[in-house]
């Protein structure tokens, strides 16, 4: 089957267009189109691995070349997006260009081409603070942030074209995905890069926020088993682990595993307005576990220990002296 991994220069994107690789499947790699011919973390696939890969270089924002991407392919996995929610409070013209127009312009496509399956990516940014939990598919939305927001719209965008359509099409909802080639925007590798380079205070903000972490070869298997059932055409699905906790304790696990000498700092430049900050995401997985085969493989002590080994060999490509948003 011919398959189409957006964003696959990506953190996620990279591991997944990986898998499909390794299960056999023909793969096009759609990677941000840039003058010094960057394949992002493709580039640091081993070289067997790559040689199968087809990459279509282009921009999710242009119409044409995201129809150019899909012709011929069977399967979609749109992962391209802008993902930082601090450079959303700023930037926000360039989140609904990417996210939004983007998604479209996937979606437009795979309608024209008659594609036979398309996953679009969202977020759980998308339900903001939890009002129950766990967080099922049912749970309100809530746009905190212009990120989330867009990723909302995009999402409302991908029923729109099942509904209106038939565009056999599933959102893909993973809660906080984490591991090796994470930006370092994100937490985990915040902490951990600070603590790998000798750091004695670890700079955070708020740390009392709960998350429901996945790592990030359970992420990418809950793609694939979401791809290979019926019943989640028109659906949306959480892929969560349904087990939460708080910045504060990750750090100081975190901390014990590196350096246990080091303390908590909080700078008020990475402290997200109050009003934005989601305080509780702890996600449902009974929708997914019903609907696939998926189920979590990787607890969280385990996906920690790998994250660490891959940033041991790799604290080269951080730059860690400044706040990555």
């Amino acid at each position: 089957m011919q398959v189409l991994v957006t964003g696959s220069d990506g953190f996620i994107g990279s591991h997944l267009t990986e898998e499909l690789v390794r299960a056999g499947e023909k793969v096009r790699a759609f990677v941000l189109y840039n003058s010094f011919n960057n394949w992002g973390w493709l580039d640091t696939l081993p070289k067997e691995i790559l040689d199968e890969i087809e990459i279509f270089q282009g921009d999710i924002r242009d119409p044409n070349g995201v129809k150019q991407a899909l012709k011929g392919v069977d399967e979609v996995f749109h992962l391209a997006a802008l993902i930082a929610i601090p450079f959303s409070y700023h930037s926000p013209d360039t989140y609904v260009d990417t996210n939004i127009k983007g998604t479209l312009n996937v979606l437009q496509a795979a309608r024209e081409l008659g594609t036979s399956r398309v996953l679009v990516t969202s977020t759980s940014e998308v339900y903001g603070t939890a009002k129950y939990v766990p967080i099922d598919e049912n749970h309100p939305f809530q746009g905190q942030s212009p990120y989330s927001a867009t990723k909302i719209g995009a999402d409302r965008l991908a029923e729109s074209f099942y509904r209106s359509f038939g565009t056999p099409v599933s959102i893909v909802r993973p809660f906080n995905t984490y591991g090796p080639r994470q930006s370092a925007r994100a937490v985990i590798p915040t902490i951990i890069t600070q603590l790998l380079a000798g750091k004695t205070e670890i700079r955070l903000g708020a740390l009392s926020p709960t998350r429901d972490f996945n790592y990030v070869k359970d992420t990418v298997q809950g793609f694939i088993e979401i791809a290979k059932s019926d019943k989640t055409i028109g659906e949306e699905i959480n892929i969560a682990t349904q087990r939460e906790i708080s910045i504060g304790q990750l750090a100081t696990e975190l901390i014990r595993q590196i350096n246990p000498q080091a303390s908590i700092v909080c700078d008020e430049e990475r402290l997200r307005p109050e009003n934005s900050e989601v305080n509780r995401l702890l996600g449902s997985n009974e929708k997914i576990k019903r609907l696939t085969n998926w189920s979590p493989s990787y607890s969280l002590e385990q996906g920690l220990a790998e994250t660490i080994e891959f940033f041991k060999g790799n604290l080269e490509k951080y730059k860690i002296d400044i706040y990555n948003i």
